[in-house]
């Protein structure tokens, strides 16, 4: 497994991230594809025995049962200072007032949630899940810094917003002396690439590490066009995102199917390497519900693809508008 830094720390972390949010009870009702501790073992194993040292969930995948099952795993196999663990706070965890969002009091009472689940006393990396646009950014940014400064995370990160609300916080950060994001957690992969415009060259400029999230695009570009899979009919918020461009779409995974074919190697793979070719990429956060899908972004790391390859995957792609935020 091949390790950079994340942005500008010297927190060293393996190119792939394991994304948990596969791991979860299903009887929490919102992810009927989840694997409980028992399936997910063998996932967790296999990405430690490779190497892979960076794990991210979130408080509300699977409401809450994503970390206890991540804490639990882990714990269970490697001492707490090998990993490098993400969890993020945005989503709603209860009903009525103050049940979600980044208010001072949510992030207060959320980040001590989230250590008693995960059975840990710090995370390495606290994320806001999305732009609260409801709660002033003085005040997420303070309780942000003070989480850091109670020892509870060592860093902290932001998820998918615009580029300008993301220099707003960086800038105020920066005014106020408060602890600065070093990662964005957004949305890149071959079916989505308007991050390029403007959120990736500011993360390059700025020394943020990128760590995106559904890098195979919920699976589509992991197998051939309309195939299902239990996940793709469960998964409504992949519809919304993969809704527009279907056409182009459809010749992307087109032509990743035919350069899989090319080199001998599945579909994921080839997705994979082209993301982990961009310079601005850190390390694409991939989930898997079946150990053997670990083995494509392992092994993607070290696949290298030559510049028509890339043109090639890239030629049918069409402007879209942002979705995921």
């Amino acid at each position: 497994m091949q390790f950079t830094t994340l942005g500008k720390t010297g927190l060293e972390v393996s190119r792939i991230c394991i994304g948990c949010m596969s791991f979860g009870d299903v009887k929490s009702g919102d992810r009927v594809w989840a694997l409980n501790a028992d399936q997910s073992r063998p996932i967790v194993k296999k990405a430690l025995d490779a190497g892979i040292n960076f794990f991210d969930t979130a408080n509300v995948y699977s409401k809450g049962t994503s970390e206890e099952i991540t804490g639990k795993l882990l714990w269970s196999m490697v001492k707490r200072e090998g990993i490098v663990l993400a969890t993020k706070v945005h989503g709603r965890m209860r009903e009525g007032a103050n049940g979600g969002g980044q208010s001072r009091k949510e992030i207060m009472f959320e980040i001590d949630e989230s250590l008693r689940r995960l059975g840990t006393d710090y995370v390495d990396l606290y994320q806001i899940h999305r732009f609260d646009h409801n709660t002033p950014i003085e005040e997420t940014l303070e309780a942000l810094h003070d989480v850091v400064k109670a020892g509870k995370a060592r860093y902290v990160g932001a998820s998918s917003m615009f580029a300008f609300e993301f220099m707003k916080m960086l800038m105020t950060q920066k005014m106020n002396g408060w602890t600065r994001f070093v990662s964005m957690q957004n949305h890149v992969n071959l079916l989505h690439r308007e991050e390029e415009r403007e959120m990736l060259p500011l993360c390059q400029s700025e020394g943020i590490g990128v760590i995106p999230w559904s890098p195979l695009a919920r699976g589509r570009l992991a197998r051939p066009w309309a195939t299902e899979t239990l996940r793709s009919e469960n998964d409504p918020f992949g519809g919304v995102l993969y809704k527009a461009g279907e056409d182009a779409s459809q010749a992307i995974v087109g032509a990743v199917g035919e350069l899989a074919e090319k080199y001998g190697v599945p579909m994921a793979r080839i997705a994979l390497a082209w993301l982990l070719h961009k310079s601005e990429i850190t390390a694409p956060i991939v989930g898997a519900t079946k150990p053997e899908q670990l083995e494509d972004a392992i092994a993607a790391v070290d696949l290298s693809l030559s510049h028509d390859d890339i043109a090639a995957l890239e030629a049918p792609y069409i402007p879209l508008n942002p979705v995921g935020f």
